[in-house]
């Protein structure tokens, strides 16, 4: 394999984490293929978002741009922001994006930049994800809010007769029932189209290119809740086959807001299953992808990268899937394998900010970087299993869960500065105190250390994290934010037009 790769397949997998992959120690066959590819490539042990969700995560994974350095309300890329795509389509690469379906990575919000081919599978919003603006038929809404009313009465009357907890488990298994009633198959499940669906895509994209350098992008959802994995996936992956009603039926248990945690880790190894199945669907097709490109003459040529926009959280807090409310290790450390010529064995503990990640990935191409790039490369590092000691920042908004409703995009700022053993988090709201804790003694995150206990740390990472803050551009970004509030007041505008 020649020392530089001419081409780039980078695929980002939403929800997943590291501790979830063979290659990383996990114990479960999710990832055989990625393990076995793991032997040639460069593993990074520790690789931490930038923020998350999935749109606070990727501007730094495309980007190289903190989250929320062009404000909070501005979500996104930017029109005419510098990105990993337009560098490399201005040096000649095909470029071509397909994501599954996640309504934050659209060309709404900017993502189409650069690319000659953008597919999102984007055939309408998902409920619940437009804007406030697009309401609902009156009529629909007034027969909601009848059931909604009549629903609040029936338990206020149980409730106050201490029968609140059997009410809310017999309205649980009555709308199972309603929406179970014509489930035919797990795969008529899915909300989001499956990894074998977009690789089918993809594959076509490929043999359109000929031998002109590529870029491509793919953003897979398969471990993404609500949980469905394919059938063959979950038989491969556990042995076993499962039902739809079965899958149905875990999926709504875990949704459910009426549980307390205790109750919920009843069916946690059930519906860790479910998932851990999810990521087994995207190894598998990830070897197909790999097959195609080796039978293709090109896989010699081709780097790969797989990493993640955030994880996922099971209990391990008390919480679920992935709100922004909470930075802890579920969430933000991630996997990051890169299989190209060259690339050494990391040993550092040091953590790696997805903030570098695009300049490292054109250094490894011989691209310059777009001087608005915030990171720094660290392919040479890489090659030579060298360290570095940057702290890794993570940010998002706290609670903002639909950023389609501008309100929510401007809470208070959440904050974590992460070393290799210590982590300082902060929530910027009244009353709030930082937390510190030591990953090593305490890698569950569970006992924030005494605020006399490791000063000096302590006031490293404070000083890096107001650092960060005094390095936000003046004007936050000028023409690039204002471009971005106009694009959004644009939509609004067709929205109410529509």
């Amino acid at each position: 394999m020649s020392r530089k790769p001419k081409s780039l397949v980078f695929i980002t997998v939403d929800c997943l984490r590291a501790d979830h992959c063979g290659f990383y120690g996990y114990s479960r066959p999710t990832t055989p293929f990625l393990d076995t590819l793991a032997g040639e490539a460069a593993v990074v042990p520790t690789a931490v978002v930038a923020g998350a969700p999935t749109y606070y995560s990727l501007p730094a994974i495309l980007a190289s741009r903190m989250p929320l350095a062009l404000g909070r309300d501005v979500i996104g890329l930017a029109p005419g922001e510098s990105t990993l795509a337009t560098a490399l389509h201005g040096a000649g690469y095909a470029t071509a994006a397909f994501s599954a379906a996640n309504p934050y990575i659209s060309a709404r919000f900017g993502y189409d930049q650069g690319f000659e081919v953008f597919e999102d599978f984007l055939e309408f919003e998902p409920a619940g994800q437009a804007d406030d603006l697009d309401e609902e038929p009156r009529e629909l809404a007034e027969s909601s809010r009848r059931r909604t009313r009549l629903n609040r009465s029936l338990k206020r009357a149980a409730c106050t007769i201490g029968l609140g907890s059997l009410y809310d488990e017999l309205y649980f298994q009555y709308c199972l029932r309603i929406a179970s009633s014509n489930i035919e198959s797990i795969d008529g499940l899915c909300r989001f189209p499956s990894a074998e669906k977009v690789l089918g895509r993809a594959i076509s994209w490929l043999n359109s290119v000929g031998r002109q350098p590529f870029f491509l992008w793919l953003h897979l959802m398969d471990p993404h809740s609500p949980y469905y994995p394919s059938a063959d996936a979950f038989r491969e992956f556990s042995g076993r086959k499962i039902s739809a009603r079965r899958a149905r039926y875990l999926n709504e248990f875990w949704n459910r807001s009426d549980l307390k945690p205790a109750r919920l880790k009843r069916k946690r190894d059930s519906v860790l299953e479910l998932y851990d199945a999810g990521i087994r669907s995207v190894d598998a097709q990830v070897a197909r992808l790999a097959l195609h490109l080796k039978q293709a003459g090109v896989w010699d040529d081709c780097a790969l990268v797989l990493t993640a926009d955030h994880g996922e959280e099971f209990l391990e807090h008390g919480r679920r899937y992935h709100a922004p409310v909470n930075l802890a290790e579920e969430i933000t450390r991630v996997p990051l394998l890169i299989r190209a010529p060259s690339a050494g064995r990391p040993t550092t503990r040091a953590p790696f900010s997805h903030l570098h990640l695009a300049p490292t990935l054109l250094d490894m191409l011989e691209v310059p970087a777009p001087s608005s790039f915030r990171g720094r490369s660290l392919w040479d590092e890489l090659q030579h299993g060298t360290a570095w000691r940057d702290a890794a920042i993570a940010e998002c908004v706290y609670g903002c869960n639909n950023p389609f409703r501008a309100g929510e995009r401007l809470g208070a700022r959440l904050l974590s500065v992460r070393n290799a053993r210590h982590k300082l988090v902060l929530c910027m709201e009244p009353g709030r105190t930082d937390e510190l804790y030591d990953l090593e003694a305490d890698p569950g995150e569970e006992r924030p250390l005494p605020l006399d206990v490791q000063k000096e740390v302590r006031s490293q990472l404070l000083r890096a994290a107001q650092a960060h803050l005094r390095n936000i551009p003046e004007g936050r970004g000028g023409t690039i934010r204002l471009s971005s509030r106009l694009r959004d007041l644009g939509i609004k505008l067709r929205s109410r037009a529509c």
